[in-house]
């Protein structure tokens, strides 16, 4: 699922499965696997149509007139794709086969895909040198790009230029010219269609009423291969009550599943751009995912700074993190094996008697690296989320407006920085996304900041900051600390990264940036200050209370400290042993056998210490209690200790995983939390 702040409106697509349906006219029950081959004849025609339309319309001049946004006749093209594509005269390239009748509303669908593919294609720009340039190119070269190009993308797009002259020895004339048509998904897009074709309901708060006109056949001769189907979806516990269900977007899987990514959209609470006074940065890692501490603003104007309390929020996933590692690299060999068969049967040809063969193997590779493929995003899906919850949970339990990360999207790999390399190929991207969708419902801002230096410099006195082994592993080589040679500062980098995260969002926030297309808000300027590490008020202890009433007590007079008429000193008060030596938890009877001089062995009157008790447990002195007798494990499997599984059962709780370590959650009282207009609420008396 993925979010988009808009105004007001919090919009998201929420993927069902569809599994079977009903031919409105007849009846008929159809099951899933023949309901997913009308759907793919469906997708397959919407899929034929935009190849056609996006291949004819692949060149520079058609690329220009989109990016104009105006027509022959100097009017402005309609906001929807299809509508533009009419206007400009290209709807006719998307024309069905010969004998295959194909309604508007589906084609509709079709040229409303290929001018949002074209759309794309066009903000994916590229610069016009493709060597080392100075900083006056740079500027130069940012003032011609569009709004949102970041410096990753400028650099992708020179290497693909770089690649293409040392291939044919010359400059690429365009972007057409440079790649080939982009791929078209096999899908399709009902949001284009009006009620002719597609129809979508609300039966209850579990289930949605799809009704969408399918295709008997694959190629459909006239209106009569066309039939209404009836199809309930059910609604994920995502997907409340409250929220307004929009025409959604059919997909045939390779399972023979279909898809049904569904948009919805519900009221989301407003959130600011600036003003917030405790806010909480996040600094991401390469095993500890996410670092973060607590901030807060006092003071306005040139005497503000931000404070501290220290304690740091750690998201753990080491263990997610290495098994995500060892699957890219087993991904990365697959591939290289795959492509190696089939280098290798290709140079062969078909009448070899291994040509098959290799083949066969190049094939198992294939489906074999598709399945790691999965595997990688799943898991990827699930960490991003587990750790966008935990951060959100964290921001709300401490009462902070506002989430400041810093905005790493320039980091790559240079050079054999295996952890540039391994950072870079995290979840970065859908944790910051995920984080934006919980954040928006909470009422909680997201704003990412200026990356460069956060961790070079000291976040007390802004002073050059040495990286150094952590003092737990002082025999290993690493920098995963940090020490301020001016002020003394000793902590963990990834802290420090966090405080100096922080400070930068609180003292710049008056210059947030929106975008307008996609609500992502973000400080490009560069504010450096100070953050002071205080102490959270001292809770009043029975010796502090004693003491303080002795230092408010009037002094005593002077003179012997003697009572009138009193000729003895007071007694002492008798203790509890003195009074009694039997204890009342000692018992009437003993438990146990007596041995007389003689050596014989008595027992109580009513005792019977010898037989065994018929069940095992403590008994009221009338039997031995019996040994109890565990139940031996299972073949093949180790009993966990009670330990181990409270605390895999606790950080699953905490953040779906057994092997992931998080700072737990815990809401701060006013009196120890962050307080809101910078006065501390005074204690309650006791009644």
């Amino acid at each position: 699922m993925e979010g988009v702040v808009g105004v007001g409106r919090l919009v998201a697509t929420a993927t069902c499965t569809a599994f079977r349906g009903v031919v409105e006219g007849s009846g008929e029950q159809v099951g899933q696997r023949l309901l997913s081959q009308r759907v793919s004849f469906l997708a397959s025609l919407c899929q034929e149509l935009t190849r056609g339309l996006v291949a004819s319309r692949w060149d520079e001049a058609s690329l220009e007139v989109l990016a104009a946004g105006v027509d022959e006749h100097g009017e402005k093209l309609p906001s929807k794709g299809w509508m533009a594509l009419r206007r400009l005269g290209w709807a006719k390239a998307a024309a069905p086969g010969e004998g295959v009748y194909v309604s508007d509303r589906v084609r509709r669908g079709a040229e409303e895909y290929a001018a949002r593919t074209l759309v794309a294609a066009i903000l994916a720009t590229w610069p016009a040198d493709p060597f080392r340039r100075t900083g006056a190119e740079w500027a130069a070269l940012r003032a011609l790009l569009p709004t949102g190009v970041g410096g990753a993308e400028i650099r992708n797009r020179t290497r693909q230029v770089r690649a293409y002259v040392a291939e044919h020895g010359k400059l690429p004339a365009g972007l057409c010219e440079l790649e080939e048509p982009p791929e078209i998904a096999a899908q399709v897009l009902l949001a284009a269609m009006d009620r002719q074709q597609v129809t979508l309901q609300r039966v209850d708060a579990a289930t949605a009423r799809l009704r969408v006109k399918l295709p008997l056949c694959p190629a459909p001769g006239s209106g009569r291969d066309w039939a209404w189907h009836v199809l309930d979806v059910r609604l994920p516990g995502t997907v409340g009550p409250e929220a307004v269900l929009h025409t959604p977007t059919l997909r045939p899987t390779a399972g023979g599943r279909i898809a049904v990514d569904l948009p919805h959209s519900r009221p989301a609470p407003a959130t600011q751009a600036s003003g917030h006074r405790v806010a909480l940065g996040f600094d991401w890692g390469v095993n500890t995912l996410l670092t973060g501490t607590l901030g807060r603003l006092t003071g306005r104007g040139e005497t503000a700074r931000v404070v501290t309390d220290g304690r740091p929020l750690i998201f753990d996933a080491t263990a997610i993190s290495a098994k995500l590692h060892r699957l890219r690299g087993h991904r990365e060999h697959l591939a290289a094996k795959r492509d190696h068969y089939q280098a290798l049967a290709d140079r062969l040809g078909s009448p070899h008697l291994a040509w098959g063969r290799l083949l066969d193997r190049a094939a198992v590779l294939e489906r074999e690296h598709e399945r790691v493929c999965a595997r990688i995003r799943h898991l990827n899906q699930a960490l991003a989320w587990s750790a966008a919850r935990w951060a959100v949970d964290q921001t709300a339990a401490l009462g902070a407006t506002v989430i400041y990360l810093e905005d790493l999207a320039t980091l790559e790999t240079r050079g054999k920085r295996r952890g540039n390399a391994r950072l870079s190929g995290q979840v970065r991207g859908s944790v910051a996304e995920a984080m934006r969708h919980l954040a928006a419902k909470a009422g909680i801002a997201v704003v990412t900041v200026p990356a460069r230096g956060t961790s070079a410099r000291c976040p007390q006195c802004l002073g050059p900051l040495g990286h150094h082994p952590a003092p737990d592993r002082l025999s290993e080589r690493g920098w995963a600390w940090a020490h301020c040679p001016g002020c003394h500062l000793s902590l963990d980098r990834d802290q420090a990264a966090a405080r100096r995260i922080v400070s930068r969002g609180l003292l710049a926030q008056s210059h947030t940036t929106t975008e307008r297309a996609t609500g992502t808000r973000t400080i490009r300027t560069v504010v450096d200050g100070t953050v002071t590490a205080v102490r959270r008020p001292r809770k009043t202890t029975r010796r502090l209370r004693r003491a303080r009433r002795q230092a408010a007590a009037p002094p005593r007079p002077p003179g012997p400290k003697t009572t009138p008429g009193k000729t003895r000193p007071t007694p002492a008060r008798p203790s509890p042993a003195r009074r009694s030596q039997t204890s009342r938890r000692t018992p009437e009877v003993r438990t146990v056998p007596a041995t007389t001089p003689l050596g014989a062995v008595k027992r109580p009157a009513g005792h019977d210490t010898q037989t065994p008790a018929p069940f095992p447990g403590r008994v009221p002195g009338h039997g031995v209690p019996a040994p109890p007798r565990p139940e031996p494990p299972p073949a093949g499997r180790v009993r966990l200790s009670r330990g181990t599984c409270r605390r895999r059962t606790r950080a699953a709780q905490r953040t779906g995983f057994h092997h992931t370590h998080a700072t737990e959650v815990h809401p701060l009282t006013p009196r120890f939390g962050p307080h809101h207009g910078g006065t501390r609420p005074r204690r309650a008396r006791k009644a």
